[in-house]
């Protein structure tokens, strides 16, 4: 079988049974979201970087750090590599490494730390990931989960994507053009999740990074159904720019054309950290880490039950907000939230109607432009049915949404924002309207 025929056929071979696997919540389905029956809230970061690649802090130290400040689970995702092999850092090559050597002298033993050579050739020994989950993981209270950023590129365009829960690595694939590039490392990472068994979570990260990937090419994609909607580096225009489409305006065109015209599950939006700057105090500044989260519903903290739960669509999305519950009954959609004392909340209903207008313009008069970036589409795409002022608010379906979905907006801002003037948020995942 020839290569190319060989990319033709895997999509249908190996991600249709994907494409059933994802139990995505819709009208058909009833469901609560809040903490009861032994079910529980898991706050979690699914995108961090370390001393492996690019992060400015040994790992250990991270993990501590996230532990510390109440998070439940956190899965380390290094530039294609995984914290598996025996691996010396040179303290005089790696810029600012005196500092993450001084922070993991105050919080670690003598005995803990491994140091080899001296002067120039002083090297400190990267902790393993089993070494790591030995010290600091604890039994359903905190839970670390190997992954890794699979960094790749179209050209010069970065197409980067976190696989979470992974045993094995998974190389950059490569690709045709940026479409490609995504769905081969997707297909690359079914075909492993369905040889070995592990369940490994694939996303795509910052798809403004770069402004590298448009909302036309990342709707297409089979078996990719979860994207950063909310990537903490400053570096990776969340809201877009005057020609570029921020990543919630992406988000509703995705949905909308997948939903109405690709047949294709939704995408669910994820908050991350992308960190990689641990000793950087101004606010706003470098990639920093407790700025964009995931809380996730389970009732056992395992690498599986918080794949599962994502997969599932039981979880928000958070940059400072958290709720109460999300209840669908297949009639309404009632979010509440878990209110601060002083703080006040906007809640908004967001989705499109089935049978939307589809035509569209490019965002700039420029050719070499026009596929480069995400075309601009009617208001109809992502419109506003309810705005609600307070903690609890409900909206009625019609019928006539292909989905809904909400974002609660809170009057307290941000105290380390990415992007300068950023309220606190939360972001409900959309749920599929069915028809009549």
């Amino acid at each position: 079988m020839t290569n190319h025929l060989r990319r033709a056929l895997l999509p249908a071979l190996v991600l249709c049974s994907l494409l059933s696997a994802f139990p995505q919540l819709s009208a058909q389905q009833p469901f609560v979201l809040e903490a009861v029956d032994g079910q529980r809230w898991m706050k979690g970061n699914m995108h961090t970087h370390s001393l492996w690649s690019d992060g400015d802090d040994f790992p250990e130290n991270l993990a501590k750090w996230y532990r510390d400040k109440g998070y439940q689970f956190l899965v380390f995702t290094d530039h294609n590599t995984l914290l598996q092999k025996e691996r010396w850092l040179n303290l005089a090559k790696r810029k600012g490494s005196d500092k993450a050597l001084q922070r993991l002298r105050e919080q670690w033993p003598a005995e803990w730390i491994e140091i080899r050579g001296t002067g120039d050739t002083e090297e400190v020994r990267l902790k393993t990931f089993d070494e790591i989950f030995a010290k600091l993981a604890v039994p359903q209270e905190y839970l670390l989960i190997q992954g890794e950023e699979i960094t790749d590129r179209f050209g010069k365009l970065p197409v980067h994507m976190c696989a979470a829960n992974t045993a094995e690595l998974l190389p950059p694939t490569g690709g045709e053009s940026i479409t490609d590039v995504i769905q081969q490392n997707i297909n690359a990472a079914t075909a492993r999740r369905e040889r070995t068994g592990v369940r490994t979570l694939v996303h795509l990260n910052h798809p403004n990074f770069g402004y590298a990937i448009t909302a036309e090419q990342l709707m297409k994609v089979v078996g990719e159904n979860f994207f950063e909607l909310y990537n903490g580096h400053p570096g990776v225009h969340n809201s877009g720019d005057e020609k570029h489409a921020g990543t919630e305006r992406m988000w509703d065109i995705i949905n909308s054309f997948r939903l109405q015209t690709l047949q294709l599950p939704l995408m669910y939006g994820l908050g991350t950290d992308d960190g990689h700057n641990y000793f950087e105090t101004a606010s706003g500044k470098g990639a920093q880490p407790g700025r964009g989260w995931v809380v996730v519903l389970a009732r056992t903290l395992e690498p599986d039950a918080i794949v599962e739960a994502l997969e599932a669509g039981r979880f928000y999305s958070s940059s400072g907000v958290s709720l109460q519950a999300v209840r669908f009954n297949g009639s309404s959609l009632k979010v509440e939230v878990q209110a601060e004392a002083d703080v006040q909340y906007q809640i908004q209903f967001i989705g499109t109607d089935r049978g939307f207008d589809p035509e569209s313009r490019t965002a700039s008069d420029k050719p070499e432009e026009a596929d480069t970036l995400t075309r601009v589409y009617s208001d109809q795409i992502g419109k506003v049915y309810a705005t609600v002022a307070g903690p609890v608010a409900e909206y009625r379906i019609t019928g006539k949404e292909l989905y809904i979905r909400a974002v609660v907006t809170s009057s307290k801002r941000h105290p380390n924002p990415s992007e300068a003037g950023e309220f606190e948020r939360a972001w409900v995942q959309p749920i599929a309207i069915k028809g009549p």
